[in-house]
């Protein structure tokens, strides 16, 4: 029989609930319990979670471990610690976890035991970043390389972002960052702009060396090192890459001897934790960069060891379903108090929309049941004068995740104060919203007439009873970073296995890639048999634009 978590005894029980818990404010269950706070949190890895202000009682979340346990999750996480072949359309193993293995205790994939393969790349990486530090790999002049590109898209771009903006505090004195991603001219062009040729280490992030946009940009940036003065020779000094196509890096100039390897086992939205994050283990140092895999381990052990009711991948997954399946929200927003986390919601896009957008189960048929929330958020204090009205005032249900360290790196006189005041504000006003006859109380205390007081309150009044995760942590450090990123990895794949999808592939991602190859191919010779009526057009509109231009 296929599996269906609409048919499970725990699914029809959560859908009689709901209607129970529909019915109950945030307001009363915190009025009816002083310790609700306290009772609902928990903590793992230097991270805390307070989930207290979300829509549930004990019974709720009795009757989601319960679900969990239903669907198997248990088993499941078993598995992938184990190395079973859990990426079933790809006949792989997901063992992003085998990259931060910090106790070495063994890890398969079949009868092989890669901790040794982890660990000699990992070793190999801290001698290079070494060599960079000491100047004994050097730019083709013998000047020290103090700028690194990191050239890569996806998964080779969206988290070491976060990565090296996170753990700025971090960086090695004298040296920068730069990201090169997407094919527009503009990002390899304006990259490039500033750079000196002969203290620039690209850094070309791609496991086949062939996806379109890393080539593309690799290419680019090539040429433009050729023409600053570079002599094809001198290539080897000033480009590296993270990947298995020795043939193909080596007739782009890269010596082998500064490749570095990615494994099918490691999904791209996964990949951080491996070679893919040579650039911000030079930038970092490596001895920052391991305490990164530190954290994820940390992690990775509390989730492999924790009971479900104290897990917070566990609780954070089975809410996520809460509010999606039963409640009907399509998204959930990641507000996070702190700049350096701006592109943390960007990263959690691709880790979790690219691994739970799926239409059909781990056997193949079509999914009856929604899955894959909208990730969207940004940075409080901005959002509260952008999107936090829909989030407060919005006819749409949309849980939060708000995020923020209690110190920070850069303390400007009471700057901290306020944004915790805010963070905590808006999440206080989601909770209690403001009633009718508060809004009147208010309006009249300020002399205004209660007639017009009345006539106003509508346009004011908050409902409130909006749900929030709250997750604080000491201070972003490389250990909290690395356990904030995989908590979500985590996550996501809680609700995969209680969905019942690959959590693991992306096809539909795949799919673009060809037909893009495809409309390339037809903007080349302008034959647009077989196309769209509407791809045909403008297919011969760009071609006419460039022919003009």
């Amino acid at each position: 029989m296929s599996y269906d978590p609409t048919q499970l005894s725990t699914w029809k029980k959560l859908s009689a609930h709901k209607t129970h818990i529909e019915a109950l404010h945030l307001r009363d269950l915190f009025a009816e319990d002083a310790q609700r706070g306290p009772r609902f949190s928990a903590s793992a890895a230097g991270l805390d979670l307070d989930y207290s202000k979300n829509r549930i009682t004990d019974e709720t979340l009795a009757e989601l471990m319960a679900l969990a346990r239903e669907a198997g999750l248990p088993q499941a996480i078993e598995g992938m610690f184990r190395g079973d072949v859990i990426n079933r359309s790809e006949n792989r193993p997901a063992l992003h976890i085998a990259l931060r293995n910090r106790s070495n205790h063994p890890i398969k994939v079949g009868d092989e035991d890669i901790t040794a393969t982890v660990n000699e790349t990992l070793a190999r990486m801290r001698a290079f970043a070494e060599s960079v530090h000491s100047g004994e790999f050097a730019g083709y002049t013998g000047k020290k390389l103090r700028t690194i590109v990191n050239i890569g898209i996806g998964g080779s771009f969206l988290g070491p972002k976060v990565v090296s903006d996170a753990l700025k505090p971090y960086w090695q004195d004298g040296y920068d960052l730069q990201y090169i991603a997407n094919i527009d001219g503009t990002d390899v062009t304006e990259t490039c702009r500033h750079l000196d040729p002969e203290t620039t280490l690209f850094v070309v992030a791609s496991k086949s060396f062939g996806t379109l946009e890393t080539l593309k940009n690799a290419q680019a940036a090539r040429d433009w090192f050729l023409r600053q003065g570079g002599k094809p020779e001198d290539v080897k000094h000033h480009f590296v890459a993270v990947s298995t196509n020795v043939k193909a890096a080596t007739e782009f100039g890269i010596d082998e001897a500064n490749m570095f390897p990615m494994w099918d086992w490691v999904g791209g939205r996964y990949s951080l934790w491996s070679a893919i994050g040579l650039a911000q283990s030079i930038v970092l140092g490596f001895d920052v960069f391991e305490q990164l895999l530190s954290g994820a381990h940390a992690m990775d052990e509390h989730f492999r060891t924790t009971g479900l009711e104290h897990n917070l991948p566990v609780i954070m997954g089975v809410l996520g379903v809460w509010y999606h399946n039963f409640f009907g929200a399509e998204t959930q927003a990641v507000l996070t108090y702190d700049e350096t986390l701006k592109d943390l919601p960007n990263h959690l896009q691709q880790v979790d929309m690219e691994s739970n957008g799926k239409r059909v189960t781990q056997d193949g048929r079509p999914v009856q049941w929604s899955t894959g929330p909208v990730i969207w958020g940004g940075t409080g204090t901005n959002g509260q004068h952008a999107y936090h009205q829909l989030l407060h005032q919005g006819t749409r249900l949309i849980p939060a995740d708000f995020i923020m360290p209690l110190t920070s790196h850069n303390p400007v006189d009471d700057h901290h104060q306020w944004l915790f005041a805010n963070f905590l504000g808006q999440q206080q006003a989601m909770l209690e919203g403001k009633t009718e006859a508060e809004v009147i109380a208010e309006l009249t205390a300020k002399g205004m007439s209660e007639s017009d007081a009345r006539a106003l309150a509508p346009q004011k009044v908050i409902p409130g009873n909006r749900p929030c995760n709250t997750l604080t942590f000491e201070t972003l450090t490389p250990q909290t970073l690395g356990a904030l990123i995989a908590l979500y990895e985590h996550k996501v794949f809680v609700q995969g296995v209680i969905w019942g999808v690959n959590s693991f592939d992306q096809w539909g991602v795949e799919l673009g890639k060809v037909l893009g190859n495809s409309v390339f191919d037809a903007l080349s010779s302008g034959n647009t048999d077989g196309y769209d009526s509407s791809t045909a057009v403008l297919i011969k509109r760009f071609r006419d634009t460039q022919q003009n231009s």
